[in-house]
C-alpha cells in the first residue's frame, strides 16, 4: 500500500515530534491534529506538515481530518488522569473513536501505539486501560487493517525518564527510589519513530503487533546510576521497601507534577522487558542507550535545566 498522507493524533508530544519528522524525510504529507496549537511551534518547521487545530474526541471532526488520508497514526497517551483526560477516556474511548472515524473516511490503515505488557487483566488500571484499547482497535480488523506497537520506556533529548532523573539528581543529596528492581529496555524515540515509518503501508505489518525494545536491559536503579555517572552527579540511590514505596508514591501522587503515583508503582510490578529479540520485519537493529543518551545528558547545566524548564512550559 502507497502512502502519501498520514493524519497523526498525539503528534505534538515527545513521540510524536519524531514521528512526524520521520515521515516528513519520506516527503510524506502530515496532518497533525491538536487542540492546542501552541505545542506544535517545533514542528512548523516540517516542510509537508500541516496542524489541524480539531477535538480529537469529537469522532465527527476526527472523520472530517482523516479524509483524504492514507494512514492514521494514533500516539495518545497519559501516565497520569486529571480532569478530563482519564486512562478510560484516552486509551479506550479514544481509540474506538478513531477507529469510527478511520472506517468513515475510508483510512487504509490505522497505527496504534500501546505499552509493553498491556493487558485487560493487567496489575495498574493504566495497563488494563492499555489492553482495553487494544482489544478496540483489534475489533475493526475485519474492515481497518492496523498494526500495534508496544514500546518498553523511551528515551531521547527530550525524555520525561532519565531528564527527570538529571533534573533530581542535581538537588537530591540521595535518591529514594521506588520500584527500584524494576526492569526496562529502553528504545530510543528516533528507532521508535522508524519503527512507525517503516510500518506504515506495510502489508506485512497489517494486523500485527509488535514489541520494540532496546538492546539491553536495565533495572531502574541502574539506570538512575547511569544518569548519575553520566552527568558526573554521583548519588547514592537508596531502593525503598514497599510500604516505603507506596507511601511515597501516595504523597507524591498528590503533589503538583505527580512524579510518581500508587497506580504507577503497580505497573512497576511487571518487568518492562521485550520476549524475544527486536523485530526483524522492520530491517535494523535499535541504538543502545550509551551510544545516544550521553550526548543530551552531558548538557545538563544549570542553563540546560532552565530550557528544559521552558520546554516543558511550551515557552
Amino acid at each position: 500500500m502507497q502512502v502519501a498522507s498520514v493524519c497523526i493524533l498525539g503528534g505534538t508530544g515527545f513521540v510524536g515530534r519524531s514521528v512526524a519528522d520521520a515521515l516528513c524525510a519520506r516527503a510524506i504529507r502530515v496532518r497533525v491534529v491538536t487542540r492546542g496549537p501552541t505545542r506544535s511551534r517545533p514542528l512548523w518547521v516540517l516542510p509537508t506538515l500541516e496542524i489541524a487545530v480539531a477535538d480529537p474526541h469529537d469522532e465527527v471532526a476526527l472523520a472530517t481530518q482523516f479524509d483524504g488520508m492514507d494512514a492514521v497514526v494514533n500516539l495518545c497517551g497519559i501516565l497520569h488522569p486529571s480532569t478530563g483526560q482519564t486512562f478510560e477516556s484516552v486509551h479506550v474511548e479514544l481509540p474506538r473513536k478513531v477507529v469510527g472515524a478511520c472506517r468513515a473516511a475510508g483510512v487504509g490503515h490505522l497505527l496504534h501505539m500501546s505499552a509493553l505488557n498491556a493487558s485487560e487483566s493487567g496489575p495498574s488500571e493504566y495497563l488494563r486501560s492499555k489492553g482495553r484499547g487494544e482489544a478496540a482497535v483489534r475489533e475493526a480488523a475485519a474492515s481497518l487493517p492496523y498494526t500495534i506497537l508496544r514500546p518498553s520506556v523511551i528515551f531521547g533529548e527530550h525524555d520525561r525518564l532519565l531528564n527527570t532523573f538529571s533534573t533530581l539528581l542535581w538537588f537530591l543529596p540521595a535518591v529514594p527510589l521506588a520500584g527500584a528492581g524494576s526492569r526496562f529496555q529502553p528504545i530510543w524515540v528516533e528507532d521508535v519513530a522508524r519503527a512507525i515509518s517503516v510500518a506504515l503501508g506495510n502489508s506485512q505489518a497489517f494486523n500485527q503487533g509488535y514489541e520494540l525494545c532496546g538492546p539491553r536491559t536495565y533495572t531502574l536503579k541502574e539506570l538512575v546510576e547511569f544518569v548519575a555517572a553520566t552527568t558526573g552527579q554521583r548519588r547514592a540511590v537508596i531502593a525503598l521497601p514497599g510500604w516505603a514505596a507506596s507511601l511515597q508514591a501516595f504523597v507524591l501522587e498528590h503533589l503538583p507534577g505527580k512524579m510518581i503515583t500508587r497506580d504507577n508503582l503497580k505497573s512497576l510490578s511487571v518487568d518492562s522487558v521485550c520476549t524475544g529479540a527486536f523485530p526483524p520485519a522492520f530491517g535494523f537493529q535499535p541504538a543502545p542507550l550509551e551510544a545516544i543518551a550521553p550526548a543530551y545528558l552531558s548538557g545538563r547545566t544549570a542553563r540546560a535545566r532552565y530550557n528544559l524548564f521552558r520546554y516543558r512550559a511550551g515557552r
